[in-house]
Protein backbone atom coordinates (compact mmCIF):
# COMPACT_ATOMS: atom_id res chain seq x y z
CA UNK A 1 0.00 0.00 0.00
CA UNK A 2 3.12 2.60 0.54
CA UNK A 3 3.92 2.27 -3.21
CA UNK A 4 0.43 2.80 -3.92
CA UNK A 5 -0.01 5.78 -2.06
CA UNK A 6 3.07 7.15 -2.95
CA UNK A 7 2.46 6.69 -7.02
CA UNK A 8 -1.13 8.41 -6.27
CA UNK A 9 1.06 11.24 -4.79
CA UNK A 10 3.48 11.29 -7.55
CA UNK A 11 0.26 11.80 -10.48
CA UNK A 12 -1.75 14.45 -8.08
CA UNK A 13 1.97 16.53 -8.26
CA UNK A 14 2.27 16.14 -11.65
CA UNK A 15 -1.54 16.88 -12.25
CA UNK A 16 -1.56 20.26 -9.84
CA UNK A 17 1.86 21.31 -10.43
CA UNK A 18 1.22 22.56 -14.42
CA UNK A 19 -1.64 24.78 -12.88
CA UNK A 20 0.29 26.41 -10.20
CA UNK A 21 3.57 27.39 -12.61
CA UNK A 22 0.57 28.73 -15.02
CA UNK A 23 -0.83 30.95 -11.90
CA UNK A 24 2.42 32.11 -10.58
CA UNK A 25 4.46 35.20 -12.33
CA UNK A 26 7.35 34.57 -15.08
CA UNK A 27 10.20 34.89 -13.64
CA UNK A 28 13.74 34.03 -14.46
CA UNK A 29 14.30 29.66 -14.17
CA UNK A 30 17.37 28.98 -12.43
CA UNK A 31 17.00 25.27 -13.39
CA UNK A 32 19.44 24.24 -16.16
CA UNK A 33 18.37 23.23 -19.30
CA UNK A 34 18.88 20.67 -21.37
CA UNK A 35 19.67 21.75 -25.42
CA UNK A 36 19.47 18.78 -27.70
CA UNK A 37 20.77 19.51 -31.61
CA UNK A 38 21.03 17.26 -34.55
CA UNK A 39 24.51 17.91 -36.14
CA UNK A 40 25.87 16.56 -39.27
CA UNK A 41 28.17 13.95 -37.86
CA UNK A 42 31.45 15.90 -37.84
CA UNK A 43 31.85 15.18 -34.00
CA UNK A 44 34.45 13.75 -32.16
CA UNK A 45 34.09 10.15 -31.45
CA UNK A 46 32.85 10.97 -27.36
CA UNK A 47 29.86 12.94 -28.55
CA UNK A 48 29.03 10.07 -30.89
CA UNK A 49 28.96 7.78 -28.29
CA UNK A 50 27.36 10.14 -25.93
CA UNK A 51 24.27 10.29 -28.15
CA UNK A 52 24.07 6.41 -29.06
CA UNK A 53 23.95 5.97 -25.20
CA UNK A 54 21.18 8.66 -25.21
CA UNK A 55 19.43 6.88 -28.05
CA UNK A 56 19.83 3.31 -26.34
CA UNK A 57 18.38 4.70 -23.17
CA UNK A 58 15.38 6.40 -24.75
CA UNK A 59 14.64 3.35 -26.71
CA UNK A 60 15.56 1.06 -23.32
CA UNK A 61 12.82 3.30 -21.40
CA UNK A 62 9.98 3.34 -23.48
CA UNK A 63 9.88 -0.56 -23.45
CA UNK A 64 10.68 -0.62 -20.03
CA UNK A 65 6.84 -0.78 -18.99
CA UNK A 66 6.18 -4.03 -20.83
CA UNK A 67 9.04 -5.24 -19.50
CA UNK A 68 8.64 -5.01 -15.83
CA UNK A 69 4.71 -6.33 -16.62
CA UNK A 70 6.32 -9.44 -17.13
CA UNK A 71 8.42 -9.63 -14.55
CA UNK A 72 5.33 -9.01 -11.90
CA UNK A 73 1.94 -10.99 -11.65
CA UNK A 74 0.02 -8.71 -13.92
CA UNK A 75 -0.23 -10.37 -17.20
CA UNK A 76 -1.95 -13.89 -15.24
CA UNK A 77 -4.42 -11.58 -13.66
CA UNK A 78 -5.32 -9.77 -16.27
CA UNK A 79 -5.76 -12.68 -18.51
CA UNK A 80 -7.76 -14.49 -16.25
CA UNK A 81 -10.07 -11.19 -15.83
CA UNK A 82 -10.48 -11.42 -19.77
CA UNK A 83 -11.36 -14.83 -19.45
CA UNK A 84 -14.69 -14.18 -16.59
CA UNK A 85 -15.77 -11.65 -18.96
CA UNK A 86 -15.77 -13.68 -22.03
CA UNK A 87 -17.24 -16.67 -20.14
CA UNK A 88 -20.26 -14.10 -19.02
CA UNK A 89 -20.54 -13.40 -23.07
CA UNK A 90 -21.28 -9.97 -21.34
CA UNK A 91 -19.24 -8.10 -24.76
CA UNK A 92 -17.65 -5.12 -23.09
CA UNK A 93 -18.90 -5.07 -19.20
CA UNK A 94 -16.48 -4.51 -17.17
CA UNK A 95 -14.92 -2.08 -19.85
CA UNK A 96 -11.19 -2.73 -20.31
CA UNK A 97 -10.35 0.28 -18.28
CA UNK A 98 -11.62 -1.27 -14.92
CA UNK A 99 -10.03 -4.71 -15.52
CA UNK A 100 -6.72 -3.23 -16.15
CA UNK A 101 -7.16 -0.79 -13.09
CA UNK A 102 -8.05 -3.88 -10.58
CA UNK A 103 -5.06 -5.85 -12.64
CA UNK A 104 -2.42 -3.24 -11.57
CA UNK A 105 -3.95 -2.66 -8.17
CA UNK A 106 -3.57 -6.46 -7.73
CA UNK A 107 -0.14 -6.60 -9.11
CA UNK A 108 0.76 -3.93 -6.64
CA UNK A 109 -0.89 -5.87 -4.01
CA UNK A 110 0.81 -8.90 -4.72
CA UNK A 111 4.01 -7.56 -5.40
CA UNK A 112 4.36 -5.49 -2.39
CA UNK A 113 6.50 -7.71 -0.70
CA UNK A 114 8.80 -7.88 -3.20
CA UNK A 115 9.17 -4.14 -4.22
CA UNK A 116 9.99 -3.54 -0.73
CA UNK A 117 12.86 -6.16 -0.94
CA UNK A 118 14.05 -4.04 -3.97
CA UNK A 119 13.43 -1.16 -1.78
CA UNK A 120 15.52 -2.23 1.09
CA UNK A 121 18.55 -3.78 -0.80
CA UNK A 122 18.77 -1.58 -3.70
CA UNK A 123 16.95 1.42 -4.43
CA UNK A 124 17.63 3.38 -0.51
CA UNK A 125 21.95 2.28 -0.69
CA UNK A 126 21.58 4.19 -4.07
CA UNK A 127 20.06 6.85 -2.85
CA UNK A 128 22.43 6.99 -0.38
CA UNK A 129 25.29 6.68 -2.06
CA UNK A 130 26.44 3.43 -0.63
CA UNK A 131 25.74 1.29 -3.63
CA UNK A 132 26.99 2.25 -7.40
CA UNK A 133 24.12 1.77 -10.55
CA UNK A 134 25.52 -1.13 -11.76
CA UNK A 135 25.65 -3.16 -8.00
CA UNK A 136 22.20 -1.43 -7.23
CA UNK A 137 20.92 -2.64 -10.52
CA UNK A 138 22.18 -6.27 -9.38
CA UNK A 139 20.92 -6.10 -5.97
CA UNK A 140 17.48 -5.45 -7.38
CA UNK A 141 17.28 -7.83 -9.83
CA UNK A 142 17.27 -10.62 -7.35
CA UNK A 143 13.88 -9.86 -5.66
CA UNK A 144 12.70 -10.11 -9.09
CA UNK A 145 14.53 -13.52 -9.89
CA UNK A 146 13.49 -14.97 -7.00
CA UNK A 147 9.75 -13.97 -7.82
CA UNK A 148 10.03 -15.44 -11.39
CA UNK A 149 11.54 -19.05 -10.51
CA UNK A 150 9.08 -19.84 -8.01
CA UNK A 151 6.06 -19.47 -10.51
CA UNK A 152 8.30 -20.67 -13.67
CA UNK A 153 8.04 -24.35 -14.79
CA UNK A 154 11.16 -26.14 -15.14
CA UNK A 155 10.44 -27.03 -18.64
CA UNK A 156 9.94 -23.66 -19.39
CA UNK A 157 13.07 -22.27 -18.26
CA UNK A 158 15.17 -25.24 -19.38
CA UNK A 159 13.97 -24.42 -23.22
CA UNK A 160 15.47 -21.62 -23.44
CA UNK A 161 18.78 -22.34 -21.34
CA UNK A 162 18.89 -25.20 -24.00
CA UNK A 163 18.77 -22.69 -27.16
CA UNK A 164 20.61 -20.44 -25.46
CA UNK A 165 23.22 -22.93 -25.15
CA UNK A 166 24.07 -22.00 -21.16
CA UNK A 167 24.88 -24.16 -18.37
CA UNK A 168 23.13 -25.43 -15.63
CA UNK A 169 22.32 -22.28 -13.01
CA UNK A 170 23.06 -23.97 -9.52
CA UNK A 171 21.11 -20.83 -7.64
CA UNK A 172 17.90 -18.68 -8.91
CA UNK A 173 20.78 -15.40 -8.73
CA UNK A 174 22.61 -17.51 -11.73
CA UNK A 175 19.22 -17.91 -14.34
CA UNK A 176 19.95 -14.89 -17.16
CA UNK A 177 17.32 -13.04 -17.03
CA UNK A 178 16.71 -13.13 -20.85
CA UNK A 179 15.73 -16.94 -20.14
CA UNK A 180 13.59 -16.62 -17.04
CA UNK A 181 11.79 -13.86 -18.38
CA UNK A 182 10.52 -15.24 -21.63
CA UNK A 183 9.88 -18.64 -19.84
CA UNK A 184 8.42 -16.97 -16.51
CA UNK A 185 6.02 -15.31 -19.28
CA UNK A 186 4.89 -18.59 -21.13
CA UNK A 187 4.46 -20.34 -17.56
CA UNK A 188 2.15 -17.61 -16.53
CA UNK A 189 -0.04 -17.57 -19.88
CA UNK A 190 -0.83 -21.36 -19.27
CA UNK A 191 -1.65 -20.86 -15.45
CA UNK A 192 -3.95 -18.16 -16.41
CA UNK A 193 -5.86 -20.39 -19.21
CA UNK A 194 -5.90 -23.73 -16.92
CA UNK A 195 -7.90 -20.84 -14.99
CA UNK A 196 -9.68 -19.74 -17.82
CA UNK A 197 -10.70 -23.26 -18.63
CA UNK A 198 -12.42 -23.72 -14.59
CA UNK A 199 -14.10 -20.56 -15.03
CA UNK A 200 -15.49 -21.87 -18.38
CA UNK A 201 -17.07 -24.60 -17.67
CA UNK A 202 -20.24 -23.89 -15.68
CA UNK A 203 -21.02 -21.40 -18.27
CA UNK A 204 -20.81 -23.64 -20.98
CA UNK A 205 -22.92 -26.14 -19.34
CA UNK A 206 -25.63 -23.15 -18.63
CA UNK A 207 -25.43 -21.74 -22.87
CA UNK A 208 -25.42 -26.15 -23.66
CA UNK A 209 -28.84 -26.58 -21.33
CA UNK A 210 -30.67 -23.64 -22.95
CA UNK A 211 -29.87 -24.21 -26.14
CA UNK A 212 -31.16 -28.08 -25.48
CA UNK A 213 -34.72 -26.31 -24.28
CA UNK A 214 -34.94 -23.73 -26.91
CA UNK A 215 -34.04 -26.82 -29.70
CA UNK A 216 -37.09 -29.07 -28.13
CA UNK A 217 -39.29 -25.62 -27.93
CA UNK A 218 -38.71 -25.09 -31.31
CA UNK A 219 -37.37 -21.68 -31.37
CA UNK A 220 -34.47 -22.03 -33.24
CA UNK A 221 -34.15 -18.65 -34.54
CA UNK A 222 -33.97 -17.23 -30.80
CA UNK A 223 -30.07 -16.75 -29.85
CA UNK A 224 -29.52 -18.98 -26.76
CA UNK A 225 -26.82 -16.57 -25.78
CA UNK A 226 -29.82 -14.38 -25.43
CA UNK A 227 -31.49 -16.33 -22.66
CA UNK A 228 -28.76 -17.92 -21.39
CA UNK A 229 -27.19 -14.07 -20.16
CA UNK A 230 -29.38 -13.67 -17.57
CA UNK A 231 -28.79 -17.05 -15.94
CA UNK A 232 -25.11 -16.61 -16.12
CA UNK A 233 -24.91 -13.12 -14.64
CA UNK A 234 -26.97 -14.45 -11.63
CA UNK A 235 -25.38 -17.71 -11.07
CA UNK A 236 -22.23 -15.54 -11.36
CA UNK A 237 -24.38 -12.80 -8.55
CA UNK A 238 -25.27 -15.77 -6.44
CA UNK A 239 -21.90 -17.69 -6.15
CA UNK A 240 -20.27 -14.03 -5.89
CA UNK A 241 -17.93 -14.67 -8.64
CA UNK A 242 -15.57 -11.96 -8.12
CA UNK A 243 -14.98 -12.98 -4.61
CA UNK A 244 -13.81 -16.81 -5.76
CA UNK A 245 -12.06 -14.87 -8.90
CA UNK A 246 -9.84 -12.89 -6.72
CA UNK A 247 -9.13 -15.37 -4.28
CA UNK A 248 -8.24 -18.00 -6.67
CA UNK A 249 -5.99 -15.79 -8.45
CA UNK A 250 -3.97 -14.21 -4.46
CA UNK A 251 -4.37 -17.85 -3.46
CA UNK A 252 -2.17 -18.82 -7.13
CA UNK A 253 0.77 -17.11 -6.03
Amino acid sequence: MKQILQLLVIVLALLVIPDMAAAAPVQPSLVPTIDLKIGGGAGTPQETSTAIQLLLILTVLSVAPAILLLMTSFTRIVVVLSFVRNALATQQMPPNQVLIALALFMTFFIMSPTLAKVNETAVQPFMQGQLSQEQAFAAAVIPFKEFMAKQTREKDLALFLEFAKAERPKTVQDIPLTALVPAYAISELKTAFQIGFMIFIPFLVIDMIIASILMGMGMMMLPPVMISLPFKILLFIMVDGWYLVVKSLLTSF
